[in-house]
C-alpha cells in the first residue's frame, strides 16, 4: 500500500511509504493546512536523515574515505516498509542497505511512527545504531505549511507565536553551508511577524532555541500548534523567491559550517548513538 489515512473525526492526515512521509493534515473542518506539494517545491513534509542541510562539497568522510551525501540525505528519497496500520496509528521502517552503505557507512534502523491523539498528530521518530560502531547521525522534520492559511489572505497577516521568548541571534547560510556570523533576531519577545522578505537571505536557523513549541496562524484560517522533544534547532523557511508555503522544521543538526570539511563524526551538531542503543524524538502538529 502506498498511503494510509488516518482519522479519529476531528483530525485526519495521510502518511505515504515514500519516505515515509505525511502528505496531508485537516482539521475538524477538513481544511488542509499542509502544502500540497506544487511546483515552487514538490515535497510536503520530509524527513531529514541522516543528516541535516548541506555537508561541504556534497561530502561524507569517515575514517578517511569519502562519501556522496547530497543535501539532507536519503531518507527522503527511500521507500519505508509498513510497520503497523491502524485507523489512527501507523508505524514504517527504514533499514540500511548496501545501497545506503555506498553513502552512509553505518547500520542503522529508522522507526517512525503517526499517531492521532485527540486535536493532535503526533509523530514519533526513533534511530537505532545496529551496527558495531558509534553512529553519527543527524536527523529533522520538514513540515511546509500553507501560506497564507486561506487563500486570499495577506502573508504578513500571519504570525509565529513561541512559547519562550527567542533572543538569541539567528544563523543564516552561505552557499547552503552554516555562516559563521550570527545577525540579531527577528523574533521580537516571543513573536515573529512574517513576511517574505525574512527568507530573502534562505532559511533562519534558531541554533540557541529557548522553546519547545510555537503556534503558527494568520487571518481566516486555523491555529496551528507545533511541539517537539529531542531536537535542539528550528529552522523557518520559504522559497527566497517567494512561495504559497512556510516550513517550521525541528531539527538535531544543521548544515556544515562553511569552514568545516572533516570527519562527519566531528562535525557540530551530530549526535552520537552507541553500539545496540536508540536516540528517540517526538514533534506533534495540532489544531486551536
Amino acid at each position: 500500500m502506498d498511503r494510509h489515512t488516518l482519522s479519529n473525526g476531528r483530525v485526519t492526515a495521510v502518511i505515504k511509504a515514500d519516505g515515509a512521509e505525511l502528505c496531508s493534515l485537516k482539521n475538524i473542518h477538513g481544511h488542509e493546512v499542509l502544502w500540497q506539494a506544487g511546483p515552487e517545491w514538490p515535497r510536503h513534509a520530509p524527513i531529514l536523515f541522516p543528516i541535516v542541510g548541506k555537508l561541504n562539497g556534497d561530502v561524507l568522510r569517515h575514517r578517511g574515505q569519502s562519501y556522496a551525501m547530497t543535501q539532507h540525505g536519503f531518507a527522503r528519497d527511500q521507500r519505508f516498509a509498513w510497520t503497523g496500520q491502524g485507523p489512527t496509528s501507523c508505524a514504517l521502517s527504514l533499514q540500511d542497505s548496501p545501497a545506503s552503505r555506498a553513502k552512509y557507512p553505518f547500520a542503522f534502523r529508522l522507526d517512525v511512527t503517526y499517531a492521532i491523539e485527540g486535536d493532535e498528530l503526533a509523530i514519533g521518530y526513533a534511530i537505532t545504531n545496529t551496527g558495531d560502531e558509534i553512529l553519527p547521525a543527524s536527523i529533522g522534520a520538514h513540515p511546509a505549511f500553507r501560506w497564507p492559511l486561506v487563500e486570499g489572505a495577506d502573508k504578513s497577516d500571519h504570525t509565529i507565536i513561541f512559547s519562550d521568548a527567542e533572543p538569541a541571534p539567528i544563523r543564516r547560510l552561505d552557499g547552503g553551508l552554516l555562516s559563521p556570523q550570527s545577525e540579531p533576531s527577528p523574533v521580537q519577545g516571543g513573536a515573529l511577524a512574517l513576511s517574505e522578505s525574512l527568507f530573502a537571505d534562505d532559511a533562519m536557523i534558531l541554533d540557541q532555541l529557548a522553546s519547545t513549541s510555537l503556534s503558527y496562524s494568520g487571518p481566516g484560517g486555523p491555529t496551528i500548534t507545533l511541539a517537539w522533544q529531542g531536537f535542539h534547532e528550528l529552522g523557518i523557511w520559504s522559497k527566497p523567491s517567494g512561495a504559497p508555503f512556510l516550513c517550521i522544521e525541528p531539527w538535531q543538526g544543521y548544515a556544515s559550517p562553511v569552514d568545516f570539511d572533516g570527519e562527519f563524526a566531528d562535525k557540530p551538531g551530530v549526535m552520537h548513538i552507541a553500539v545496540g542503543q536508540t536516540r528517540s524524538f517526538m514533534q506533534r502538529i495540532g489544531f486551536l
